[in-house]
C-alpha cells in the first residue's frame, strides 16, 4: 500500500526537522508560516502549496525532492498524468518530481504544468541554486522577475533560483521540463 503525498510530507517534515536540531517554533518562523500550519503538516492533515512547501525546504536548507522521497528503482519510467504532484497556491502551475538527486548530487528533476492566468512568481530559494528549463508545449515567460524570456517549445533557459523568478503560461497546455542544481 502506497502511503498519501500527505503522509510521505510529513514524515519528511519531521525528519529533516529531527535532523537540522529545529523546533516547530523556529522552523515556522524562519519558512514565515504559522507554527500550527507546521504542525498540521507534520502529522499529515494539512494540505501544502508549493509555496509552503518551497518556504520549508529553504528554512531546513534541504533539497524539494526531500519531501517526496520516491522510490529510486534502476529502470523507473513515471508516465504523463502520473507522480507526486504539487499544486501552486495563487496560479495554475504544478509541479511532478520525475528524479530526486541521489545522495552525492544535489539536483532534483520536475515536470512543470501551467495554464494561462495567473504567473508563479517565486521567491528565492537558498543561496546558489540554479533553475533550467526546457519548454516542450506551449508557451510562457520564465526567469529573473526584472527579465523572464519568452520561450516556445524547445527552448531552454537557466537562471539563478535564488532571486526572485516567475512561470508565466502563456497558451493553454503550456508543460516544461525542469532542472534544480543545489550547491
Amino acid at each position: 500500500m502506497t502511503a498519501t503525498p500527505q503522509a510521505v510530507i510529513a514524515a519528511a517534515l519531521r525528519r529533516e526537522r529531527s535532523r537540522a536540531g529545529l523546533s516547530l517554533t523556529e522552523v515556522a518562523n524562519r519558512a514565515g508560516i504559522a507554527k500550527s500550519t507546521l504542525s498540521q503538516l507534520e502529522s499529515g492533515s494539512g494540505n501544502p502549496s508549493l509555496e509552503t512547501l518551497w518556504a520549508l525546504c529553504v528554512a531546513l536548507d534541504m533539497p524539494f525532492s526531500r519531501l517526496l522521497d520516491p522510490p529510486r528503482p534502476t529502470v523507473q519510467v513515471i508516465r504523463a498524468g502520473e507522480g507526486p504532484v504539487v499544486a501552486a497556491e495563487r496560479s495554475d502551475y504544478r509541479a511532478t518530481l520525475l528524479a530526486a538527486g541521489p545522495p552525492n548530487t544535489r539536483r532534483d528533476m520536475f515536470r512543470i504544468t501551467a495554464e494561462p492566468g495567473h504567473a508563479r512568481e517565486s521567491d528565492p530559494h537558498s543561496p546558489g541554486v540554479v533553475e533550467h528549463v526546457l519548454l516542450a508545449s506551449g508557451r510562457a515567460l520564465i526567469g529573473p522577475t526584472d527579465a523572464p524570456a519568452e520561450l516556445r517549445p524547445g527552448d531552454y533557459i537557466s537562471y539563478p533560483g535564488d532571486a526572485p523568478h516567475v512561470f508565466e503560461a502563456l497558451e493553454p497546455g503550456t508543460w516544461a521540463t525542469f532542472v534544480i542544481e543545489y550547491t
